[in-house]
């Protein structure tokens, strides 16, 4: 039987230059879950899309990471994409959201360079995550163990490698929102 996440708001963290595919699939995992989806962003109207370095789809942001609240939301997802999470986080009310998240305790997925969001919020310090190779020192040196893994589950947290990953990531994100 499919994992119901039915009820459940997820919250997807995102800006120019998200890898596409990374945005749109677990988007669709948590709607055909019967969850509902809301993409924040650090800018208002649309956000560009990538597939790898050349652009791809724009998509309606439904509200500033300024006005998002933590309790609103049972999960939080970070797409990556190169550019868009090195513009998350160098934003301090990026930062502080998903730092106050991870906080919480509720689920949180990030995706190939996602976890450069979890870094900089200083939030993987004994942690044991997963994603893009190039990544790699930057968790080690936040204090993470980094392995190479399509899909690894550190207590409520979920982290991929990249696209090839996605079916692996989407699983756990529900499994994670339905627990």
């Amino acid at each position: 039987m499919p994992t119901s996440i039915t009820g459940k708001r997820v919250a997807f963290l995102a800006t120019d230059g998200v890898e596409e595919v990374e945005y749109t699939e677990p988007r669709k995992a948590v709607e055909n879950a019967g969850g509902t989806a809301e993409l924040i962003s650090i800018k208002d109207g649309q956000i560009q899309a990538v597939n790898h370095l050349d652009k791809a789809g724009t998509y309606p942001v439904d509200r500033l990471v300024t006005d998002a609240r933590v309790t609103e939301y049972d999960a939080l997802v970070l797409p990556g994409g190169v550019a868009n999470p090195d513009f998350l986080r160098a934003d301090p009310a990026a930062v502080r959201f998903v730092g106050d998240f991870v906080a919480t305790g509720k689920p949180v997925a990030a995706i190939c360079h996602g976890p450069w969001t979890l870094v900089e919020a200083g939030v993987v310090g004994g942690r044991t995550l997963t994603s893009w190779p190039s990544l790699r020192t930057d968790v080690t040196n936040a204090g993470a163990t980094w392995v190479d893994e399509p899909v690894h589950v550190d207590g409520a947290l979920v982290t991929s490698r990249k696209p090839d990953d996605l079916p692996a990531f989407c699983d756990q994100l529900l499994a994670q929102v339905a627990a």
